[in-house]
């Protein structure tokens, strides 16, 4: 397994009225996570595009809310791969507050597309050779 862990503190605008993180944003510490997670584990994301003519669309997204992010909370965003990639990569999310407490768990599955071909292709080898030692 590989891990991950970015942090985050919950701006004012991304709250709603009652001063807890919009539902909707959860999806995007989830893309902040997996991101990060590239950007550390091999390259920044928009060199996926940029460099090597992939993109990575969103297959699936599920999401687990247990309990509310507010307002100016320090958040973890700790992003897993549970197994090696292959045709599919998954990507596990678990966003905590500064006193650790499991606010969200999420799970986002994506898949690699040549952008010249706009075909299907398996996860590229400059992702794998880093995350082999993990496996």
């Amino acid at each position: 397994m590989f891990e991950h862990t970015y942090k985050k503190r919950v701006r004012y605008g991304e709250t709603d009225k009652m001063g807890y993180l919009y539902y909707g944003n959860y999806a995007m510490l989830y893309e902040i996570g997996r991101t990060e997670m590239i950007r550390d584990l091999a390259m920044p994301y928009n060199d996926l595009e940029e460099k090597h003519g992939l993109m990575m669309p969103v297959l699936k997204l599920e999401s687990r809310y247990l309990l509310p992010a507010k307002y100016d909370d320090h958040l973890q965003i700790v992003t897993q791969l549970k197994t090696m990639p292959s045709k599919l990569i998954t990507f596990h999310h678990l966003i905590y507050n500064q006193e650790d407490v499991l606010l969200n768990k999420g799970e986002t599955t994506l898949f690699f597309v040549d952008m010249n071909s706009n075909k299907r292709v398996s996860t590229p080898d400059f992702l794998l050779k880093p995350l082999k030692p993990f496996f």
